[in-house]
């Protein structure tokens, strides 16, 4: 029989995948780290003696809790309009990107908004195969239906995924666009804005619970309110970061962090902005470690 010690050590094994699977499944660092912790309770408490499989039984306990927070969140959102933003990822962007970008989390912030759009059942039979391999057979054992129905969820979900292609993988593609993007706004020039920007982009801001959030579509309506928020004086200084693995920036004002602004970019262009400007969760980043 294990002791407390050697089992808390052998979870410590699987913390950082239970963590990734949490945050795929939820899109909330802390409601990711309160199931792994709620895991770990249970595993203290449980019989282990005949599991042969510890991380797959881990696995199967966090998805298990995460798909009863993901039922309540949508029964809570179901009368909601506001506008939600998984939370964003941030690393530092170094000299060498493709050390950062190993180091960042490889779901972009733009897949994780689709995912959120997914009822839950779809989204855990997505994220455990298509991210973590586990098979339909365990998949239907966690959502109590056969392997035949987790395998038809994962394939709805992932129609809806591939409605959304991937972001450039290039940096300096990113970092060009970006740019581009910063300059036009800066100098207020609304044409070069528009160029910038895919005709059909979508802007989302998360302010939080009572804040100003909006969604914003279409070049025209984009390029306007990124110019008139520059010559509304909200001066503020830009750092660039990765964020979830893709070129971003966080705004600063008076030393303050006041957003994380997330582009995604494909086809030398910005299709779609996800910005995080929710005070709460923005005090987990310390702005010190990115200068």
């Amino acid at each position: 029989m294990e002791t407390q010690e050697q089992l808390a050590d052998r979870f410590e094994e699987h913390r950082d995948h239970l963590r990734s699977v949490g945050y795929r499944m939820l899109g909330s660092t802390a409601e990711a780290d309160d199931a792994v912790q709620e895991a770990w309770l249970r595993l203290a408490r449980a019989d282990t003696s005949e599991v042969l499989n510890l991380r797959g039984w881990l696995t199967t306990v966090v998805s298990r809790i995460c798909l009863d927070v993901l039922r309540s969140r949508k029964a809570r959102r179901e009368d909601s309009l506001e506008v939600h933003i998984p939370d964003p990822v941030v690393t530092r962007l170094d000299h060498d990107p493709a050390a950062a970008a190993e180091q960042a989390d490889e779901v972009t912030l733009a897949l994780l908004v689709v995912l959120d759009a997914l009822n839950p059942r779809e989204r855990m039979a997505f994220v455990l195969h298509d991210l973590f391999g586990v098979p339909f057979d365990v998949i239907g054992e966690i959502l109590d239906t056969t392997p035949n129905t987790a395998t038809q969820l994962a394939s709805r979900a992932r129609r809806r995924v591939r409605a959304t292609p991937p972001p450039v993988a290039d940096l300096a593609m990113q970092r060009r666009v970006l740019e581009a993007f910063r300059s036009a706004a800066d100098l207020g020039d609304f044409d070069a804005l528009v160029s910038v920007l895919d005709p059909d982009v979508t802007l989302r801001a998360d302010a939080g619970p009572g804040g100003a959030s909006t969604v914003i579509r279409g070049a025209v309506a984009v390029a306007a309110q990124a110019r008139a928020f520059r010559r509304s004086g909200h001066e503020t200084e830009q750092i660039p970061v990765l964020v979830n693995g893709a070129l971003g920036m966080l705004a600063l004002k008076d030393g303050r962090l006041m957003s994380v602004f997330s582009p995604l970019i494909r086809d030398g262009r910005i299709v779609e902005i996800n910005i995080v400007a929710d005070p709460e969760r923005l005090t987990g980043i310390d702005v010190d470690d990115f200068r």
